[in-house]
């Protein structure tokens, strides 16, 4: 081992190191080879689109909402006529019906005095008239818990708010994207809640769908991928379900169910709702962009209605760069992928 350390180690680390030496002169004076290929350079790879089929299958246009349980705002009882509240007919807090009369409001019109005069002295006499007396009594619209801050004697206008009745309901309450909301045109009249940690899926009544609130910044949709609020759909708990305001909720609206449909991804067209564009496999290998009537969509696959028949082949993307970006006003060329950024 002393031999192996002191002459051969040694001997192998001043043969490499000549071996280095000569192929640093070789560089120095001789140059490194550089030449190439005398054939000219040709890309090897090519770009292929991907096609893809009309197939058939089911469709369901399945919404779910990420939402909210809220109770149910109360209504505004106003004056229907000017004058003074002579009379108060329930207590705030008190538990009222639909009808319900409330208050008394009394208005008073001067009438002027009759004035009389004597033919033979020509005396006038002046009479004095009762004012005119109008009254209204103000009734609830709906049942529910009655507060009544107005006071007897106090004078009120046509319009003035004198009591809320709170209807002591709740409604589940989420916003909707703008791509949801088109899925949602004639949208049902109920939806299934799912309450977390709640009791099992029930049904809510009463759906309605209405504009977003307007706000200073823009508001986004939770479990969106930076999507702005466009509208708020409601849907009323039914009496005996047992819910809190503020509790989550998932609303799943079902809007409508095609069997054996014609059906294609939704990347494979422009367009989300009524008419869109896909482009058509030719046989040359091109493409050529046709319009087609659309149906329901799952957010994946979407139905097509009239333009294409099962097994067309069309491009599974919309070509880079084909037609510019879509009018996002109109409905026939909304794409979410642009659109709702």
């Amino acid at each position: 081992m002393g031999i192996t350390r002191r002459i051969i180690f040694p001997t192998v680390r001043i043969f490499l190191w000549a071996v280095i030496a000569v192929a640093l002169v070789k560089i120095a004076f001789a140059g490194a080879d550089v030449t190439t290929a005398t054939d000219p350079l040709r890309p090897t790879a090519e770009i292929v689109e991907a096609h893809v089929a009309a197939t058939t299958g089911t469709i369901t246009n399945k919404v779910t909402v990420k939402a909210a349980v809220v109770a149910d705002a109360a209504t505004p009882v106003r004056a229907t006529l000017a004058g003074t509240v002579t009379k108060l007919l329930a207590k705030g807090g008190q538990q009222v019906d639909a009808g319900t009369a409330i208050l008394l409001i009394t208005l008073e019109t001067p009438v002027d005095p009759t004035v009389t005069t004597d033919a033979e002295t020509g005396v006038q006499t002046v009479t004095a008239n009762k004012p005119k007396i109008k009254t209204e009594t103000i009734k609830v619209p709906h049942a529910g818990t009655l507060a009544l801050p107005t006071l007897k004697d106090q004078v009120v206008s046509v319009g003035d708010v004198i009591a809320t009745v709170s209807p002591g309901t709740m409604s589940v309450s989420g916003t909707l994207t703008p791509d949801q909301q088109y899925r949602l045109l004639g949208a049902p009249a109920d939806a299934e809640v799912t309450l977390k940690g709640g009791p099992a899926p029930f049904t809510c009544t009463n759906l309605r769908i209405g504009a977003a609130a307007a706000a200073t910044d823009t508001t986004q949709v939770a479990g969106t991928t930076g999507q702005s609020a466009s509208g708020v759909v409601t849907c009323a708990i039914p009496a005996g379900a047992v819910a809190f305001p503020g509790l989550g909720a998932d609303l799943a609206i079902t809007n409508g169910t095609a069997e054996n449909a014609v059906v294609v991804p939704v990347t494979s067209v422009q367009g989300s709702v009524q008419n869109g564009n896909v482009w058509v496999v030719q046989p040359d290998g091109t493409s050529a962009s046709k319009p087609v009537t659309l149906g329901l969509t799952d957010g994946e696959t979407v139905q097509i209605v009239e333009g294409l028949a099962l097994g067309d082949q069309i491009l599974q993307f919309i070509p880079v760069g084909d037609g510019g970006k879509p009018d996002c006003s109109n409905p026939a060329t909304f794409d979410p992928t642009v659109c709702a950024g």
